[in-house]
């Protein structure tokens, strides 16, 4: 994982990111937060101690966030990467991750924050091209679509 530059990966667990979060656990890179917003805060300050960092969530805790991304992250323009899970995606998905995942794509445009959606065929690019906009000290996000149910 920290293979990328990345050397902090803070967040809140989601199903949709279970390989992620059970390969940086096992390899002890992974920091658990009990809130997004606390996942924000805790990457900003190794951020700002240059110290490349991702953030992991699932959408609705994006949705819970926004008001610490819109003014902390963007405000002071903290380097980081968001992994966000896209729970909603699937049109049988849960009632509860209906709208979040509906609306998900509005927000993020809205926010004017860059992102890209992972699949199998273009992960390792998309990968780079975050890696390079954390380089240049701008955040982004990569999103990883919630095609299965559980």
């Amino acid at each position: 994982m920290s293979e990328s530059g990345i050397e902090n990966f803070v967040g809140v667990p989601d199903s949709t990111l279970k390989h992620f979060v059970d390969q940086g656990l096992k390899k002890k890179v992974v920091l658990i937060a009990t809130r997004e917003e606390e996942a924000i805060g805790i990457a900003t300050g190794m951020s700002l101690s240059k110290s490349p960092s991702l953030v992991f969530m699932q959408n609705a805790g994006f949705a819970n966030s926004l008001s610490t991304i819109t003014s902390l992250v963007e405000l002071y323009e903290i380097p980081l990467l968001f992994l966000i899970g896209w729970r909603g995606y699937l049109k049988n998905d849960a009632p509860e991750h209906t709208k979040i995942g509906k609306i998900q794509p509005e927000i993020i445009k809205s926010l004017g924050i860059e992102s890209k959606i992972l699949s199998d065929a273009s992960w390792k690019k998309e990968c780079d091209w975050a890696m390079k906009k954390i380089r240049k000290g701008q955040f982004c996000a990569l999103i990883i679509r919630r095609d299965f149910l559980d």
